[in-house]
């Protein structure tokens, strides 16, 4: 079986050395054997990275992704564990989309705002965005 270097390891999956020996230290990746005093890492390697990559993007933190990969013991079934942080993960990316939606129509009534002053715009500061409607109290066309 090929044995790689951290450098050849990094350049395939693409992350920098000391990124794969920070998962080390977390735990995130078994340490690999030694020859001569340096890392020899075998394929599967590459793809414990590709998962973490994907979680990472997922919007896992580190903490959530050791719980995610690590800490079975042999013949346990992950599902329930996997099921737990997906379902907490899932609200945490629908309260995000919920904050987002707000600024956005936030945003969206701000660029329609012809107010000269942030203070004199007392509607939008009250009641924020509701309709996607300017709550604005200057006329529309002094607005433009």
């Amino acid at each position: 079986m090929e044995q790689m270097s951290i450098g050849e390891v990094a350049r395939r999956a693409a992350v920098a050395p000391s990124a794969i020996r920070y998962y080390e230290r977390l735990g995130l990746l078994p340490a690999p054997p030694r020859t001569g005093g340096k890392r020899r890492y075998d394929a599967a390697v590459l793809d414990w990275l590709s998962l973490i990559a994907l979680a990472r993007e997922a919007g896992f933190t580190m903490a959530e992704i050791k719980r995610l990969v690590t800490g079975f013991t042999p013949g346990t079934r992950p599902a329930a564990r996997w099921q737990e942080l997906a379902t907490r993960k899932l609200a945490d990316i629908d309260a995000m989309m919920a904050r987002a939606e707000r600024m956005r129509a936030l945003l969206r009534v701000m660029l329609d705002c012809g107010c000269f002053r942030l203070d004199d715009c007392s509607a939008l500061l009250a009641a924020g965005p509701t309709d996607g409607q300017s709550p604005c109290v200057l006329p529309a066309a002094a607005r433009r």
